[in-house]
């Protein structure tokens, strides 16, 4: 256009290069025109001139595109078929293309698309047979588990008629029924596998009920624990003289599969999918029913000697505090079993390898030389009694029995005191007594005879186990330390 502008038909009047260029602003553009005809100072404005002016500009330039089309309207014609021709062409090559890749889309679909589907078609229909075969070989698996559990509690004679002669052998193979099934259950198929109707069924009247039977079994043999058990004689039991050697190890044995059934059948919950580290297991059936045992024993004998410190003077308080002292004996029987006896391996567990056995690792290519003079020992087994007593936070249960019973007896006893009367002062009189003879209970009750059976087969020596002198300064002090006051 600014080639054409200084053509003989183009008016010089436009300026072309202000309406042209790329900073144009048609709001400049009208203000510079109403400004040039008009007087800034003038309240009338005229918008006729700037207006007219603008309109012929207007007719200006459709006069000058019009002439412009005129003149070069042949050479337009002859651009634009040109152009035309070359995109038909285009078009034209372009569609052969289309035609050719329909084609070729076409065979591929039929040779390739479509084996492609059948092949998926296959392959889900395997993936499902394999699943079912999974599933299948999962609850063969389980009604295995659950026919064996079946057999073993009825070989045991757990319920039967038979109270007291059942056959723990049996009863500790079937908690490892149990766990075996929950070990199917937490895997990956366990979701799969609990819906299932069969399952469901064996879950609730198979593995549950006998886990709960087996657990009831477990806890009354902790429970009825005594230290007549694991007593021996070398007389027959007609004569009066308590149970044989064979009977107290039979005893012995139905104890520690009993605290290895609870140990077992403790919840091992799995963490993300992933077994649980042993560290941080706690068997929380053989604690309760363990500390449930102790509780027992703390609250008979607290009962016991407070009703026999308020009825004093009487042979009460003698009886009270030989059961006292029985029962710590029973403590004390019980701390020596659960000594002898490891955590057994849990199946559910994550095994972790010790300290000795990853420096091995680290220096084992240095001393191939001398593995048979440097093999290093494994640490012993954890017991059952360590974990006990870590639960407890104390360093021996009889000290734990001794000292819940003179926290519990400073209450009662003033109780008995702030009730006044004949019985507080009675108990005042014969506070040396009192002292003397809770001495003697605490040290009886730390001695086994002779003929308890140890965890070797060895029989106890009669001796005080332990230096209870404090236990029995603090039992004597629950009582008497309140009255002198």
């Amino acid at each position: 256009m600014a080639a054409a502008a200084s053509g003989p038909a183009t008016s010089s009047y436009i300026n072309f290069e202000t309406l042209t260029s790329d900073d144009f602003s048609p709001y400049t553009h009208a203000n510079s025109l109403v400004l040039a005809s008009n007087n800034p100072s003038d309240p009338n404005i005229d918008l006729t001139t700037p207006l007219s002016r603008v309109l012929f500009d207007l007719q200006e330039i459709d006069s000058h595109i019009h002439t412009l089309t005129s003149r070069s309207a042949l050479d337009i014609l002859k651009y634009t078929s040109t152009q035309n021709e070359a995109a038909q062409r285009i078009l034209s090559r372009v569609e052969d293309e289309r035609k050719r890749l329909v084609v070729s889309y076409e065979r591929l679909e039929k040779e390739i698309f479509l084996r492609h589907q059948r092949a998926l078609e296959a392959k889900t229909s395997a993936q499902r047979s394999w699943e079912v075969l999974r599933l299948g070989r999962g609850v063969q698996r389980i009604l295995g588990l659950a026919r064996q559990l079946e057999t073993l509690l009825a070989e045991s004679g757990l319920g039967g008629p038979r109270y007291g002669k059942e056959d723990y052998n049996a009863l500790l193979t079937a908690s490892l029924s149990v766990l075996a099934f929950r070990d199917t259950m937490n895997a990956p198929e366990g979701n799969d596998l609990g819906r299932i109707t069969m399952v469901k069924t064996l879950r609730g009247r198979g593995f549950e009920d006998g886990e709960a039977r087996i657990l009831d079994y477990a806890r009354r043999v902790v429970r009825e624990f005594s230290m007549t058990t694991l007593s021996s004689s070398t007389t027959n039991t007609t004569s009066g003289h308590g149970p044989t050697y064979r009977e107290a190890e039979d005893s012995r044995a139905r104890f520690t599969a009993a605290v290895q059934m609870l140990y077992y059948l403790s919840p091992a919950p799995r963490i993300e999918g992933d077994k649980m580290n042993k560290k941080d297991f706690e068997p929380d059936y053989f604690l309760r029913a363990s500390q449930g045992y102790l509780q027992s024993a703390i609250t008979s004998s607290s009962a016991a000697i407070g009703r026999a410190l308020g009825q004093l003077p009487t042979p009460s308080l003698d009886r009270a505090l030989l059961e006292a002292s029985a029962r710590c004996q029973n403590i004390v029987a019980l701390e020596v079993l659960l000594g002898g006896i490891p955590a057994p391996v849990h199946p559910l567990l994550k095994s972790e390898p010790t300290e000795v056995n990853i420096d091995r690792l680290k220096i084992g290519d240095e001393e191939d030389e001398d593995d048979s003079s440097d093999v290093a020992e494994k640490p012993p087994p954890e017991s059952l009694l360590s974990i006990l007593l870590t639960a407890l936070d104390t360093s021996s249960l009889p000290s734990y029995f001794w000292r819940s019973l003179a926290s519990s007896l400073s209450t009662r006893v003033s109780e008995i005191l702030t009730r006044g009367g004949l019985a507080a002062r009675t108990l005042k009189s014969q506070k040396d007594t009192v002292r003397a003879e809770i001495r003697d209970c605490v040290l009886r009750g730390s001695r086994l005879p002779k003929s308890v059976v140890l965890v070797d087969g060895r029989k106890a020596e009669e001796q005080v186990l332990g230096n209870w002198e404090r236990e029995a300064a603090v039992m004597a002090g629950s009582v008497v330390g309140l009255l002198g006051r």
